[in-house]
């Protein structure tokens, strides 16, 4: 067990009972931690004792007395208390296999652990876990937990992640289903791999299963450049995908399967409104992004626009740049010259990025590169310098930081175009504001007020 505090939360029970940073924790009410599942089983009392070593190597006993669940307000240096937990498969297609030589060490890393799963919201495939470890996850109530799928049929889910022992799926997750679970689950469509009468099977079986099984997304497999020695596949067709969609729509539980955004844009679908997805509970892999982020941007304009043109100050031309990768050139070149239209001094131009470092196959945006960027926006810019502005979406770069995918950071961006730079985060409201905050707003702070 690695159990050294990272952080202490103020105000916390830890702090009143003067844990420090760099303090390791030993046992919870004298028993050993073996990962955070245990840690957070063993706090989850009302009268609780800490084995505590300083940074001295002396030991020293905390006594707590809280509230049933309460935190108690410390966080590790390793989130999982242990190590984290690769993965034992070898998907036909795993986009880790695909990935470019020479990125950074850590986008190399199959992941695929339950613990994660529970903490961060990661799928797993449940195959590298025995009856031993499901059973804990009960005992602990340790949900929801997101399961890679793929496919039930156990010969076909065995060629599809190259693992002997994963046909064995869906009795696992009727294992934790019947303990009380609550699953997510993901399907990766490949095309005449498990899409067709696989995929009607699937969504059958795990139908099947109740309604513990809260919700499953269907994605299409990306494929990068760099598949070489890699089991062929390809992309979907229109009509393959219309075909998707078909089935998915005819699934025997209605508000339980979607199919991911890029689905309706390869198969020139109508993307559906917003009530069609229940809340969006697989927002994470593109199911309603662009229902959400449409519906979000035209609320906003309407209950703000006006409100909003007032607190404009220069009327001066101003020059809003925007990138965005193939698949939501369309909808964000739709959002952004609705958004310009409410302003007398804005001129947008949305700009199509191909995705030169993974293949242009890979059409997300999530998945662009700072070099492609910058090798495609130069020269390109509406607006002169000092008179423009250039806006990202957040999912560009790395989470927390300001570094894409190829390690160019937003500041040497900036520089190479000599344009400063805006990200805006995933709601409408604020893809509405940083437009207008390049068209002069008078102070972004007054308006948030005047907005509430």
């Amino acid at each position: 067990m690695d159990a050294v505090v990272k952080s202490v939360d103020p105000g916390s029970i830890a702090e009143d009972a003067g844990i420090e940073v760099g303090d390791r924790l030993l046992s919870v009410n004298g028993e050993k931690i073996k990962d955070i599942f245990d840690y957070r089983f063993q706090t989850a009392n009302e009268e609780v004792v800490l084995l505590m070593q300083d940074q001295n190597g002396e030991e020293y006993d905390v006594e707590i007395e809280k509230e049933t669940y309460e935190d108690i307000g410390i966080e590790f240096e390793n989130p999982l208390l242990d190590k984290d937990r690769g993965c034992s498969n070898q998907c036909i297609f795993c986009f880790i296999d695909q990935l470019p030589p020479n990125m950074r060490d850590t986008v190399y890393f199959k992941d695929d652990d339950t613990r994660l799963s529970f903490l961060t919201g990661n799928y797993v495939t449940l195959t590298n876990v025995g009856y031993g470890e499901l059973e804990r996850l009960v005992k602990y109530k340790m949900s929801p937990i997101n399961v890679s799928v793929h496919v039930t049929d156990p010969e076909r889910r065995c060629f599809m992640l190259g693992n002997k022992k994963a046909g064995d799926i869906l009795e696992k997750m009727k294992f934790l289903a019947d303990g009380g679970l609550i699953l997510n689950a993901q399907i990766v469509l490949v095309p005449e791999v498990n899409d067709g009468e696989f995929l009607k099977k699937t969504l059958d079986d795990l139908n099947s299963l109740g309604p513990n099984i809260r919700s499953v997304s269907v994605v299409p497999v990306g494929i990068t450049k760099y598949r070489e020695g890699l089991h062929e596949v390809r992309p979907f067709t229109e009509e393959e995908a219309r075909h998707v969609i078909e089935t998915i729509d005819n699934a025997p539980r209605k508000h339980f399967v979607y199919a991911s955004d890029e689905f309706y844009i390869t198969g020139k679908v109508p993307i559906p409104e917003v009530e069609a997805y229940d809340g969006f509970p697989q927002l994470e892999n593109g199911v309603g992004m662009v229902s959400l982020l449409r519906s979000e941007v035209y609320e906003y304009i309407e209950k703000h626009g006006k409100k909003l043109k007032d607190f404009i100050c220069n009327k001066n031309k101003h020059f809003v740049n925007i990138a965005t990768g193939v698949a939501a050139y369309d909808i964000i070149k739709e959002l952004a010259e609705s958004t310009a239209l409410c302003f007398d001094n804005i001129e947008v131009k949305v700009h199509k990025i191909i995705n030169n470092f993974f293949g242009p196959t890979i059409t997300v945006s999530g998945l662009l590169t700072g070099g492609d960027l910058a090798e495609q926006l130069q020269g390109n810019l509406i607006g002169e310098e000092g008179n423009r502005v250039l806006l990202l979406p957040t999912n560009m770069l790395k989470s927390g930081e300001d570094v894409f995918l190829d390690d160019y950071t937003v500041g040497r961006l900036s520089e190479e175009l000599k344009t400063p730079i805006a990200v805006n985060d995933e709601t409408g409201a604020d893809f509405v504001r940083k437009i207008a905050s390049a068209g002069g707003l008078t102070d972004i702070t007054d308006f948030y007020e005047e907005e509430d």
